[in-house]
Formats: C-alpha cells, sequence, structure tokens
C-alpha cells in the first residue's frame, strides 16, 4: 500500500534530505511544503506533490496547508521541519528573531497539526514527527556552554511542551506525536550563525546521514512513544550529554526534558 508522507519544510537542508530519501521509494507519495510560490529547480522525482506558499509565521497557515491537498488524501507520517535560527547573546537579544523562532518552532505547529487532524488527513495509525533539539533540554543545559541564544534554546523548550500536550489531545484517535533532536547538521542555518567553526569537533552530520536516521526512527516509531524526545543518532553530537547523563549512553537516546 502506497504511503503518504508530508513534509513541512521541504526546500533546503533536513526537509530537502528527507524529501529526496522518501521519493526514492517506489511506495511512497510525499507532499511537500515550501514557502515560496516556485518548486526547487532541482526536484525532478515524480512521485513529490509541492504545496506552495506555505508559511509557518502566518496565522493562516494551517487551513492554506489542507485546502492545498487532495480531500481524499490519508497521511502515513508528517514531519515538520521548518525552523529558524537567529543568533543573539545577552547583549544583543532581538525581539524580532525571537518572535519569528517562538512563532516558526512553537506556535505553527500547533494550527498544522489541528488543522490535519480535523480536516480529516490524520487517522488512527498516523505519526507526527515534530523535529525539535537538544538545545530545547532544559536538564541538559550545562555550565559548560554558557547561556544566550534566548530565542532558539527557548523555542524549542516550548516546542517540546506543543508536543506532549498535542500527545495527550491525540493518544485517543491512535495518533501518535514525537518530538526528535536529528543531529548537529552541516547546513546554511548553522553556517550562517557562525556553528561551521563547530562542525568538526562537534561531530556534524550531512543533512542526508540525518535523514536516514530519522526515517529509520519514524519507521519503528509508534503510539507507545508518543509525547517522548528522542535523539536518533544517539548523544555523539550532544555535547553535553555526558556531563549530565553519564557515560555509556545508548543509540537512540531518549532526551531528558
Amino acid at each position: 500500500m502506497r504511503k503518504n508522507i508530508l513534509i513541512v519544510g521541504a526546500t533546503r537542508g533536513l526537509g530537502a534530505s528527507l524529501r529526496a530519501l522518501y521519493a526514492s521509494k517506489p511506495s511512497t507519495h510525499v507532499f511537500a511544503t515550501a514557502r515560496s510560490d516556485k518548486e526547487p529547480d532541482s526536484n525532478t522525482q515524480s512521485n513529490v506533490s509541492w504545496i506552495p506558499n506555505i508559511d509557518l509565521t502566518k496565522s493562516d497557515v494551517g487551513s492554506k496547508l489542507v485546502s492545498q491537498l487532495p480531500a481524499s488524501t490519508k497521511l502515513a507520517s508528517v514531519i515538520i521541519t521548518a525552523g529558524y535560527f537567529g543568533l543573539e547573546s545577552f547583549d544583543t537579544p532581538d525581539w524580532d528573531k525571537q518572535v519569528q523562532m517562538y512563532t516558526t518552532s512553537a506556535i505553527a505547529p500547533v494550527f498544522v497539526v489541528q488543522q490535519l487532524v480535523k480536516s480529516g488527513f490524520l487517522e488512527k495509525g498516523s505519526k507526527v514527527i515534530l523535529v525539535s533539539s537538544e538545545s530545547g533540554s532544559i536538564t541538559l543545559r550545562h555550565e559548560s556552554e554558557g547561556g544566550g541564544n534566548y530565542g532558539h534554546h527557548a523555542s524549542k523548550t516550548a516546542l517540546n511542551m506543543v508536543g506532549k500536550l498535542l500527545s495527550l489531545d491525540l493518544k485517543d484517535s491512535g495518533i501518535g506525536v514525537g518530538l526528535v533532536h536529528p543531529g548537529f547538521m552541516r547546513t546554511e542555518m548553522t553556517k550562517g550563525v557562525g556553528f561551521d567553526k563547530y562542525w568538526d569537533a562537534g561531530g556534524a552530520v550531512t543533512p542526508d546521514e540525518a535523514a536516514t536516521s530519522l526515517a529509520s526512527f519514524v519507521e519503528d516509531f509508534d503510539l507507545s512513544k508518543t509525547g517522548e524526545y528522542w535523539a536518533p543518532r544517539g548523544p555523539g553530537d550532544i555535547g553535553t550529554a555526558e556531563p549530565v547523563l553519564g557515560t555509556n549512553l545508548p543509540t537512540p537516546l531518549q532526551l531528558p526534558w
């Protein structure tokens, strides 16, 4: 039976890699969202349907998304990957950057998922995967890394709470909701905030590598893990994991809130 996968934020980074990976499987059809009104020039895969003009900073994002899905579609999995990272420090907090980070990471997913459920695109057995980050774990924040980046870290913490609450609302419907740290990645986003200087020491992986491990995790994910927070690639790229959680940690690793 053909599986329909919806990837929100599929034009670059992890989202683009997930789109290519799922579309390479003949048994899968991918619905891929783009913020612009044009699909990427690089897309040559016939089993990808593009959904344009999906902007997670707009209040109508959920209704605009469902209005462009074929009415009879049932989604096996929804993966919300879209994100924004605006660099900050204690001396240079940025109001607009923080609003954009919170809106994109923690507000929009509620409206997207709610509309997909209420419109009948998600049903018993469907999976919702919210791409978070280990940076959203309060427990893992350690004095060795210092403070700063308030909007980035706290918006991921807020997303974790959103995912937990959605999991409670949707469990009786048989829809699982998972939160994942996909890995520290070599993307334009991390490069754009100067984190490329940490890529080698931090064990950063390519988006394709992160997509492969995430897709494998999604395949095994079920209602028994709903509302949980995981690192499919384990502790390797989480610098505070061993100082906080100890040694000999497993892969995948369930992360603390």
